[in-house]
């Protein structure tokens, strides 16, 4: 019985003391909304939007998006999801490779996070650790409008994530 409370307790201590990446990356941020991503009815990841002071999202401002995925996807399935996306948005997509060198396989509960650096990067940390930079005119826009654009696959996600 003492062994289980320790434990319990050993695994309470880091998420009293876990910092986020977004702060360290976009000081002052805070979540602004969240959301899940559904498709046909089954949860694909949980969606949170960090702006500056929990502000509305404002494109000329850095924000960040991280996603959690519920479920097991491929890389070839982030990769091809994410430049099929921006084609369909109409946003010049960075080549396969580069996207390749971003996302690998995911499991549920791994993150990541997505953080704008001005209009023309996005740097991408999974589980917390850097993994690549993006820096592509427009790739801020190209890419976050997969989440948080005028046209999203889902009106009712994007307002949940917009607050």
């Amino acid at each position: 019985m003492r062994r289980v409370l320790l434990s319990l307790c050993l695994l309470a201590v880091p998420a009293a003391g876990f910092s986020s990446p977004v702060q360290s990356l976009l000081p002052g941020a805070e979540q602004r909304g969240e959301a899940t991503f559904r498709l046909f009815g089954f949860p694909v990841y949980q969606a949170r939007l960090f702006t500056q002071d929990a502000a509305p999202l404002d494109w000329a401002q850095d924000f960040g998006i991280e996603l959690t995925y519920q479920r097991r996807l491929s890389q070839d399935d982030l990769v091809e999801a994410t430049l099929a996306e921006m084609q369909r948005l109409g946003h010049s997509a960075p080549s396969r490779g580069r996207f390749q060198a971003c996302f690998q396989d995911v499991a549920p509960g791994d993150r990541y996070l997505a953080v704008s650096q001005g209009p023309d990067r996005v740097k991408f940390l999974r589980n917390g650790r850097t993994v690549c930079t993006l820096s592509q005119p427009g790739i801020k826009r190209g890419f976050m409008s997969i989440f948080v654009g005028a046209n999203t696959r889902s009106a009712r996600f994007t307002r949940a994530l917009l607050g």
